[in-house]
């Protein structure tokens, strides 16, 4: 047996192969085909912005910058992708590549920058992750343990906003964002100087922003820690390798010191609002409504520009159940950024609220239009069930389920309640057993969340005349969650082990 794991999982390897890596000329593993990574990166980037901030949009001129150093960097690779870069309007210290060269930049990273050096090893060393396809090795590796997995059972038979997402949303995202293994971050810490050394800026740049690194991950800082940190981890060993390959090429180069200042201008006098806006949030977080409304406040009086400063405000007046004033503040975020999911979403909460399910749906689905998320699924639902409209509501219920946490439950159990009757098998598992004569004994566990009751099984078989029938058993009493219960129907011989012709046709919630 052990010898047919070896063969299925060579066979695998022998029908994909090996591929040669753009940027190392090295032979790897690779499952996944350049063009299915390009569109990976293409469907996952809008959403993967939306969960992360949306984009950061009041300072055209900075993103317009950070995208022309990005890409006279990325055209060193000699790959050919359809590079992008954006600036996350987000605070935490963090930049990622998607497949197929799909690259952001938050706000919060570009403010603790010194010059435009080192915006280039930043966005070098994320060029180099998606010319050298980093995360489809991951990928591809993923599966082949999947398929060991799979196959060593064989063998022996014998979740900022992106924790709202719905379903399984995002899990290509989810994998870029996990933390690269150590050679993936010293090739592409290697190649991405040599990527920004060819560009015409100083390599040492990329020495100096990982002693930064270096310095911040001794010092824990919390933000720092959840961001870059987690999917870069720095270490000394990198900035010994950042020296020795800045000491290989040749020196000199653009710095772009004064020139990185002046563009950031703008967004670093944004700094205090920004905090007030974050502290807002962790003050919401932790109920302290007031304390968030302040906060929001003090936030638009230093910069009233930015949206997601009036849908703070919204957020601590929707929990102070003051919807229209909600309401009011969600439209001003709206005019201001009319594509950031998570206004629309909570302007229809609003709106379903006050009762104007029309203007909630609306809301909703737009939200969802920009980012599917488990809060707009579940209240689609609410108003489908409400309306009569059970398919509409089972198949957003359905979305929700998926996701886990507090809504997947919620989700689960207004499942439950609308399919059980209708639906029992897809809740409640039946298996078959003899008993010491050869009788049929019949079993069911209830896989729900909640007691039930009033269960039957109909047991199918040949009569005389060869014709299939069905004979239908009850079984007393409730069945607390996860519990199993049992009927023996007298029906036999049963050869256990055998197909069991038993399926559940009744049952409901105990009230």
């Amino acid at each position: 047996m052990r010898t047919f794991v070896f063969l299925l999982v060579s066979s695998i390897l022998f029908l994909t192969g090996c591929s040669v890596n753009p940027v190392t000329g090295k032979r790897e593993l690779m499952m996944v085909s350049s063009a299915q990574e390009i569109a990976m990166g293409q469907q996952s980037y809008a959403p993967m912005q939306q969960s992360q901030g949306g984009v950061y949009d009041v300072d055209p001129a900075l993103t317009n910058y950070v995208r022309s150093v990005g890409t006279r960097v990325a055209a060193q690779s000699g790959v050919s992708l359809p590079y992008e870069f954006v600036v996350l309007n987000n605070s935490v210290p963090n930049a990622w590549a998607l497949p197929g060269g799909k690259i952001a930049i938050n706000r919060g990273l570009l403010t603790e920058l010194g010059s435009e050096a080192e915006l280039a090893a930043v966005l070098g060393h994320e060029a180099v992750h998606a010319a050298a396809r980093h995360t489809a090795q991951q990928i591809s590796r993923s599966q082949i343990m999947q398929v060991g997995v799979a196959a060593t059972a064989m063998a022996s038979s014998g979740s900022d906003y992106g924790n709202l997402l719905a379903g399984g949303a995002g899990m290509v995202a989810q994998l870029s964002l996990s933390k690269y293994g150590r050679g993936a971050e010293l090739e592409s810490d290697r190649y991405g100087m040599q990527y920004m050394s060819m560009a015409g800026y100083d390599p040492t740049g990329a020495v100096a922003l990982q002693k930064t690194f270096v310095r911040l991950s001794e010092d824990r800082q919390s933000d720092w820690l959840s961001g870059l940190f987690a999917s870069h981890p720095p270490s000394q060993e990198r900035v010994e390798a950042n020296i020795a390959t800045a000491a290989s090429l040749p020196p000199g180069g653009r710095s772009g010191k004064d020139e990185f200042q002046a563009v950031m201008r703008k967004t670093m006098s944004t700094i205090p609002a920004y905090k007030a806006y974050d502290d807002g949030r962790k003050a919401l977080a932790e109920d302290k409504v007031d304390q968030a409304l302040s906060l929001a406040n003090t936030a638009l009086g230093l910069y009233g520009e930015e949206a997601h400063f009036h849908a703070l405000r919204g957020d601590a007046r929707l929990a102070a159940d003051k919807y229209d004033m909600a309401i009011t503040n969600y439209n001003r975020a709206i005019t201001r950024r009319d594509d950031f999911f998570y206004y629309h979403l909570q302007r229809g909460v609003a709106n379903k609220e006050l009762g104007r399910t029309d203007n909630a749906v609306t809301d909703l689905n737009r939200s969802i239009e920009l980012l599917p998320t488990a809060p707009a699924h579940f209240a689609l639902g609410n108003i489908a069930e409400e309306r009569g409209d059970l398919p509409v509501a089972i198949g957003h219920y359905k979305v929700v389920a998926k996701s886990g946490g507090d809504y997947g439950k919620a989700a689960t159990a207004a499942l439950v309640r609308l399919e059980l009757p209708t639906n029992p098998g897809a809740y409640i598992a039946r298996g078959c057993d003899a008993d010491g004569s050869g009788n049929l004994i019949v079993s069911v566990r209830n896989d729900t969340q909640v007691a039930i009751t009033g269960v039957q099984v109909a047991v199918s078989y040949a009569d005389s005349a060869g014709r299939t029938v069905q004979q239908r058993y009850s079984i007393a009493g409730q069945i607390p969650s996860g519990q199993v219960a049992s009927v023996n129907t007298g029906m036999g011989p049963f050869t256990p082990g055998s197909s069991c012709p038993v399926e559940v046709v009744a049952a409901q919630i105990v009230n």
